[in-house]
């Protein structure tokens, strides 16, 4: 598995990893939070206090709050009620931090992800997506606007196809 930073080896680090590969992200729910790259990092202060770190995919991302309320709730129903949430912002998220079992379950779902290393150039993608329906690369960007801030809205001229792209970032 790829995360954006080392999360741990330690048994608390594993098990709060499981917990969090069941929470779905809101806005896609083919894709846990795990997999999408959000989960930043598990610290733990010399007073043994436990927090998770998270980064939305934007700064305004407007389902953080419903990810840190299903973080919470999925804490406390595994009884872990003393685990800290907190936010993250710098460096920002980035595809690049999207597992491949993520990107399988996004092209499974109807999205695009971008190809790893997209996000490094600038904002709209540089590549053609694939279709995530017929898989043809004959494909155009429609709107940069899609069906939430952090995709964009494709079409494919081979099967004529309207999807959804993750946005290069």
């Amino acid at each position: 598995m790829i995360t954006p930073v080392s999360l741990g080896d330690s048994g608390i680090a594993a098990r709060l990893l499981a917990v969090l590969a069941e929470v779905p992200d809101p806005e896609i729910p083919a894709i846990s939070l795990v997999d999408l790259g959000i989960i930043r990092d598990i610290e733990t202060d010399p007073s043994g206090a436990t927090r998770i770190v998270i980064t939305p995919t934007y700064t305004g991302c407007p389902a953080t709050l419903v990810i840190e309320t299903s973080i919470r709730v999925a804490l406390d129903r595994a009884g872990l009620e003393d685990v800290a949430i907190r936010s993250r912002l710098s460096p920002p998220w980035t595809t690049d931090w999207i597992t491949d079992e993520g990107r399988e379950n996004l092209r499974r779902y109807g999205i695009a992800p971008p190809e790893r290393g997209d996000g490094h150039g600038s904002l709209k993608a540089e590549t053609p997506a694939a279709c995530p329906q017929c898989g043809s690369v004959d494909t155009v960007e429609v709107s940069r606007f899609g069906s939430t801030p952090c995709k964009a809205l494709w079409r494919c001229r081979a099967c004529a196809e309207p999807f959804d792209r993750f946005k290069c970032i």
